[in-house]
């Protein structure tokens, strides 16, 4: 008999609470401020802190922190406005610091 297995999904690493899906990854090479980094289309169970604009590696951005909702652990940021046209796609989606989740279901 099979065993039954769930979707793979990233969890916080610090309390393992469910963060985001592996089919929700738009792209593995991004760079977060503690090395490498996903872009996700969603993510749940987090806290999106205030709005702030930030020099990035790619330009100007308006980007929220934001936080696992159970233990308040830093994970990365949502993209709120790409100030380059080229950028835009990048608005509403989520950068994970690859050192911030763990993988479930794998």
């Amino acid at each position: 008999m099979e065993e039954m297995v769930g979707p793979r999904l990233y969890s916080c690493c610090n309390c393992r609470n469910q963060i985001a899906l592996h089919d929700d990854v738009i792209s593995k090479s991004f760079q977060g401020r503690n090395g490498r980094a996903f872009l996700f289309s969603h993510a749940t169970n987090i806290m999106v802190g205030p709005k702030e604009d930030r020099q990035l590696m790619t330009g100007l951005h308006t980007v929220a922190d934001v936080y696992c909702c159970d233990c308040r652990e830093v994970l990365g940021w949502k993209y709120e406005r790409a100030y380059e046209e080229t950028q835009k796609y990048k608005e509403g989606k989520f950068i994970l610091e690859k050192l911030k989740i763990v993988k479930e279901n794998w």
